[in-house]
């Protein structure tokens, strides 16, 4: 039996969410002076990071 290899449901919510906030964050770093941004790509790197955790977990890790 062959798992899917690609993420649906929760997890590719989740993976695009914080992809999305990790890209509008880095653009706006680098552009404005704020520090905030610095805490929003950490946050949406978390975001995508339980994604393909959701992801890999439901699928069976690396089996």
């Amino acid at each position: 039996m062959r798992a899917n290899t690609s993420p649906t449901g929760l997890a590719l919510l989740l993976i695009l969410a914080g992809l999305l906030l990790s890209f509008t964050s880095i653009t706006a770093a680098f552009t404005t002076d704020e520090p905030i941004w610095r805490y929003l790509i950490a946050g949406g790197c978390l975001v995508q990071f339980l994604g393909w955790f959701a992801h890999g977990g439901r699928n069976g890790g690396g089996r």
